[in-house]
């Protein structure tokens, strides 16, 4: 089944590898005009590079998602780079494994507060042209006991919960907030004995 998002405007946070280059990727083969971002610019350059031979526009600016200013001034310049944006995807993960101040400031700032200031930045135009969807990609780590990675599974639960106020504040909107819990199919695939 091909989706068709021919002139799309679609701003990936977190894809210049893994799910989010997939992501990215995937919107680009289906018409859309893609921004990426991430912190490292060798996987971010080509990332780029693979999307722009899709033959849409490709935006991509290092950044560092833990930084508020940062965020506000990629957002800024991809929707500039883009002409505006139907699209949101926050992907991007600190993946905070260790129990101390220092995991639980990585997953807060980049799983939490990044997803939060991502969509503040986006959503006046969203909402002045009565449209947008919103993707946040959390986890099964924040349906569950996650024993090795607290505070990664804790801030997962919060983005869950943040997804379902947005999409009761926005629906009214025109504005489309939706949730992926990666790790939930192959779970629902092994109980159904179909792994």
């Amino acid at each position: 089944m091909k989706i068709d998002l021919i002139g799309k405007k679609a701003i990936v946070a977190g894809g210049s590898r893994g799910i989010g280059r997939a992501i990215a990727l995937a919107f680009a083969d289906c018409g859309a005009h893609v921004s990426i971002c991430a912190r490292g610019a060798e996987a971010l350059a080509a990332a780029r590079a693979d999307i722009a031979a899709k033959g849409v526009t490709a935006h991509a600016a290092p950044c560092d998602l833990a930084d508020a200013e940062a965020v506000a001034r990629y957002l800024a310049e991809a929707i500039e780079a883009l002409g505006g944006v139907d699209i949101l995807v926050n992907n991007a993960s600190g993946f905070g494994s260790s129990n101390d101040e220092t995991g639980w400031e990585k997953s807060v700032a980049i799983d939490l507060l990044a997803t939060v200031r991502a969509i503040r930045a986006v959503r006046p135009l969203m909402e002045a042209q009565g449209s947008g969807s919103i993707i946040n990609i959390s986890s099964i780590s924040g349906l569950r006991a996650s024993a090795r990675t607290p505070p990664y599974g804790a801030v997962k639960a919060a983005v869950i919960q943040y997804t379902l106020s947005e999409a009761a504040a926005l629906a009214r909107k025109g504005i489309r907030v939706k949730l992926h819990r990666t790790g939930l199919d192959r779970i629902s695939r092994r109980k159904l004995g179909k792994a």
